[in-house]
């Protein structure tokens, strides 16, 4: 499981945070990719492409798992 640290911001956007961690190549393909239901948060399934991720929150993407901390 890779962990991404959030710095200064309290959140960050489900969309940004696959495109910083390098899951995704594209904000767009982000966007596409979790409207149609393949990013999950916390274990399920998550469709707001602008949705805030906190600290402790944790991010699964074709078998991928990222935890913020």
């Amino acid at each position: 499981m890779e962990e991404f640290k959030l710095e200064k911001d309290d959140y960050i956007e489900l969309n940004n945070l696959l495109k910083v961690t390098g899951l995704v190549d594209s904000g767009g393909l982000a966007k596409s990719l979790i409207a149609d239901g393949y990013v999950k948060v916390n274990g399920e399934t998550e469709l707001r492409k602008r949705c805030k991720i906190y600290r402790g929150m944790e991010i699964e993407f074709e078998g991928q798992k990222v935890s913020v901390v």
